[in-house]
């Protein structure tokens, strides 16, 4: 057995959407314990104190990015039909500033204001609030914004077919980046978190 199981039609639409549903579920019970549900935790890797969302999404994708690669090497995946979105260059690079933007301004990116709002939090909920306005107003506002929305298509993109080298070494690249990324995450966290509990105290 082969996977992607439903593309090989190993089972139908309807458990494929329990088993959405059911990783939905666990995916944000993990987000929720790993403190993704508070927004004063993650505005801090935004002032370089703690730096735990950074870490956890990077682990996250390191983590899949391998489990692919080698699945697919041992016959066990069909990497081609795997569904990734095409890109859009220009739109995308904008729609990743605006989206930054909202983080930085409410604490929370609209997976985690679900998280936050399933646990009772008032601002997660109201951030939940004003992603689906958001929606409604893209919505809304996409004939106008239409051609934007769709220039600079450059179909499916991968870093190794895009960088034109070998898929396992654009996945070594990748785990050297991280590994970078990772001690230069603890070095920021031991230097501003210093900095940060110094001016505590100096408020006390």
């Amino acid at each position: 057995m082969i996977a992607p199981f439903y593309k090989f039609g190993y089972f139908g639409e309807e458990f494929s959407l329990i088993i959405a549903f059911l990783i939905g579920i666990a995916f944000g019970f993990f987000l929720e314990r790993a403190g993704f549900g508070s927004a004063d935790k993650l505005a801090a890797q935004f002032y370089f104190y703690d730096m735990r969302v950074f870490k956890v999404m990077f682990t996250a994708i390191i983590t899949a990015m391998l489990g692919v690669f080698f699945l697919g090497a041992f016959g066990l995946l069909d990497i081609n039909l795997i569904y990734f979105t095409p890109t859009f260059l220009i739109p995308q690079i904008v729609g990743g500033f605006i989206l930054g933007f909202g983080f930085i301004l409410g604490g929370y990116c609209p997976g985690t204001s679900v998280v936050s709002a399933s646990t009772g939090r008032i601002d997660g909920f109201l951030f939940l609030i004003g992603v689906f306005i958001g929606i409604f107003i893209y919505g809304e506002l996409y004939p106008l914004i239409s051609n934007f929305a769709n220039s600079t298509a450059m179909g499916k993109q991968t870093l190794h077919g895009f960088l034109h080298i070998p898929y396992g070494v654009a996945v070594f690249a990748v785990v050297l980046i991280a590994v970078a990324g990772f001690s230069g995450a603890t070095y920021l966290e031991k230097k501003f978190n210093s900095k940060f509990l110094g001016r505590g105290n100096e408020a006390e």
